[in-house]
């Protein structure tokens, strides 16, 4: 027997430090080689921890939300292997991981046996198809990525009694829906009147933390909000148009896409509204490429996805990246770098928009531009009065580097854009 010292991995980039988000183990438990034995976090991205070794876990060092430095110590494994050996077939398998990225490895599930031959049985009446059993053997840790078990989590679900239909048995969300619907229990009755005193603390840790550091970060900027209404009539028929004639061939296109074209274009006329302020070196850095986050909400909290180089895309490119990195958001496997280098945000509630926000600049960005629900109002036009479609931006600048006529001008531009759509397909 041996104890093998697994570390705090080094993520790269310069991170020197991590947050403990979640253990996959506990003290006793045995784990075979690359299974998961903890998630981290750095900055917005969850990073599964694999077990360098089979063996028999003997300790664990840190609570969730703990910070813990890259390199220190995060659990004990007791192995069969001597000391000498799981050092070097760890310093092995870190020579293959600089090579290529790490991968899953499969949870070795034994397949079916084929149906022995024999006297076949009496007929007996067709009994109801059974659900899938919960994938896993009888105590091993089921397969769900950090964003399924939170949601396993919030729904009060036992993972371990969840049938996966994911790869390799892994459980996705809609394997919990299912599972949730099914075993749903009978509402308790509830007195109309009766007093409520409970207290729930909750621990605000990983995503939600980094959330509220970045927030309480963000609010440090002087912001200032300008609103302005949109008359989208126009650019709702002709996506509407476009989507009753691609759709099929090239996908659905929503109002974003528009958006995103509308900002690509007027960003010339003000380079100073897509631009970085590093406000420690008092620099500001306009950028030619246009990088454009996407505000999108998960499980996890809200996270920034960034589709790159906006400004080389046409609708459908923009449409088709925006959904990619979506999902990938919402089931926890956006990278780091899908995460970061935004130049400028867009954030919508979409049919929850309301009349009017006020968005929160995503530093060190200096803008982000905020799309309201759109709704059908009466409106004079030509002396008539006339239904049209109606959408306000609700759109935020950092005072000390935009001033205030600079972001309504802007504003007025991308106006301009979507309310004569057909200029956004002119050079």
């Amino acid at each position: 027997m041996a104890i093998h010292v697994v570390k705090v991995p080094d993520i790269g980039e310069g991170i020197a430090e991590v947050e403990l988000v979640e253990w996959r183990v506990r003290p006793g438990d045995t784990v075979g080689e690359d299974q998961p034995l903890a998630d981290v976090m750095t900055d917005k991205a969850t990073v599964e921890v694999p077990s360098p070794v089979a063996g028999k876990v003997i300790a664990t060092h840190g609570n969730a939300g703990d910070t813990l430095a890259v390199g220190s110590e995060l659990l004990r494994l007791e192995t069969e292997t001597s000391g000498a050996a799981a050092s070097a077939r760890e310093s092995g398998e870190r020579a293959v991981a600089s090579e290529a990225p790490p991968v899953q490895a499969p949870t070795g599930r034994a397949a079916p046996s084929p149906p022995r031959s024999g006297v076949r049985p009496a007929p007996v009446a067709p009994a109801p198809r059974a659900a899938p059993p919960p994938s896993g053997k009888p105590g091993e840790k089921p397969l769900a990525s950090p964003s399924v078990r939170r949601h396993a989590h919030e729904l009060g679900v036992d993972l371990k009694q969840v049938p996966g239909t994911g790869p390799e048995g892994r459980v996705v969300h809609d394997d919990l829906l299912r599972h949730a619907a099914g075993h749903a229990a009978k509402p308790a009755v509830v007195q109309r009147y009766a007093e409520r005193d409970g207290e729930h603390p909750v621990p605000v840790i990983g995503m939600r933390r980094q959330i509220a550091l970045h927030m309480q970060a963000a609010l440090r900027i002087p912001h200032f909000t300008y609103v302005e209404e949109v008359d989208v009539t126009e650019l709702e028929a002709l996506r509407s148009k476009l989507n009753e004639r691609f759709a099929a061939t090239r996908g659905r296109l929503t109002v974003l896409p528009f958006l995103m074209r509308a900002i690509v274009l007027a960003i010339p006329a003000f380079p100073q509204i897509n631009a970085r302020f590093d406000d420690e070196k008092g620099i500001v850095t306009r950028h030619e490429a246009v990088n454009i986050g996407i505000a999108t909400q998960t499980d996890a909290g809200l996270m920034v996805p960034v589709v790159r180089h906006a400004e080389a895309r046409d609708l459908w490119a923009s449409a088709a990246e925006l959904a990619r990195l979506a999902q990938a958001a919402r089931v926890g496997k956006a990278t780091r770098d899908e995460l970061s280098g935004s130049t400028i945000t867009i954030t919508s509630l979409g049919p929850m928009g309301g009349i009017v926000t006020t968005p929160v600049i995503n530093a060190p960005e200096v803008a982000i531009v905020g799309i309201n629900r759109i709704v059908e109002r009466p409106v004079v036009l030509g002396g008539a009065i006339v239904p049209r479609r109606l959408m306000n931006l609700s759109s935020s600048f950092d005072h000390r580097v935009i001033d205030g006529a600079h972001g309504a001008e802007f504003v007025q531009a991308l106006k301009s854009y979507l309310e004569c759509p057909a200029l956004l397909f002119v050079e």
